[in-house]
């Protein structure tokens, strides 16, 4: 159910894994053989998650579209 516009980003650049998941090994090409989508893994994955949210924070009136 995931929107055309949105698709379509997702298959140009694919979906970028982050969390402790993203470091098991062979994550990213099992779900690029299963779903045939690139995946990238985090450069930071443990990290990764609460450095964005630290980012939206810091700029909040640019990500207030995020908040219900």
């Amino acid at each position: 159910n995931t929107p055309p516009e949105l698709y379509a980003d997702i298959v140009k650049n694919g979906i970028y894994l982050a969390g402790g998941g993203a470091m098991l090994r062979g994550l990213d090409k099992r779900l690029h053989d299963k779903m045939n989508i690139q995946f990238h893994i985090a450069e930071d994955p443990l990290h990764a998650v609460a450095k964005g949210t630290g980012i939206a924070l810091k700029n909040i009136e640019k990500f207030n579209f995020l908040i219900r």
